[in-house]
């Protein structure tokens, strides 16, 4: 099995089967998880073939663009794996890797638990993403796709979401911010994670503060 190959032939995958995805989730994305996973994994002990395997396949099927359906993206995974010879230990750790990294999954009580130092390392990267500003591109580009409105004062952010809630949710872009983006700085599992993740998390509250003047007028 030789690991860098498959690491090129996964990338021509991921590349194939994102061309036309949406641009928050698309092969850029998946991209710039890659590179800050393995930015992260230098100061980390992990196995950095399953962190670059599972930082490339982590959307390769995201629910949220398949009727909220989470079997699909671990079965592509699986099954490009297994066309690929990955061993199976390789492989179920990459696929419980795509099954637990969601942001959402932490807000369903009682939810299978599962753990290692590459999810972490993966998690931090993805929820990175998320964050400063390309995490502020990102909302108003999904934002837009769904045809949601930028703000809207009169419908305050859920700070109690349940996961279903969460999948359903159609607030204002705005409130996405509380209800996820302002929180992910303390969500954080690595040392270096959460150094990156300060001063993004600070750009989106300036980002804020100015949106919220601008809005009401204030110069």
């Amino acid at each position: 099995m030789n690991q860098d190959i498959i690491i090129k032939n996964t990338i021509a995958f991921v590349k194939k089967e994102l061309k036309n995805a949406e641009g928050g989730h698309d092969w850029f994305h998946i991209e710039r998880v890659f590179k800050n996973s393995i930015l992260i994994s230098k100061e980390e002990k992990t196995d950095i073939f399953v962190v670059s395997l599972a930082a490339l396949l982590h959307d390769i099927a995201d629910p949220k663009f398949y009727n909220g359906d989470e079997t699909v993206g671990p079965k592509v995974a699986k099954d490009f794996l297994e066309k690929e010879l990955v061993d199976k230990e390789t492989m179920k750790h990459v696929i419980n890797i795509i099954k637990h990294i969601s942001y959402k999954n932490s807000l369903e009580a009682g939810t299978e638990k599962f753990s290692s130092k590459e999810l972490e390392v993966v998690q931090d990267a993805d929820r990175l993403d998320a964050i400063g500003a390309i995490g502020i591109a990102r909302c108003f580009n999904y934002g837009g796709f769904k045809n949601r409105p930028l703000y809207n004062p009169e419908i305050a952010p859920n700070l109690k979401m349940t996961k279903e809630q969460y999948k359903k949710s159609e607030a204002p872009t705005i409130n996405h911010f509380y209800e996820k983006l302002l929180l992910l700085k303390d969500k954080m599992n690595t040392k270096t994670g959460k150094q990156l993740a300060l001063e993004r998390h600070n750009y989106m509250v300036q980002f804020l503060n100015q949106f919220y003047n601008e809005w009401n007028g204030i110069q």
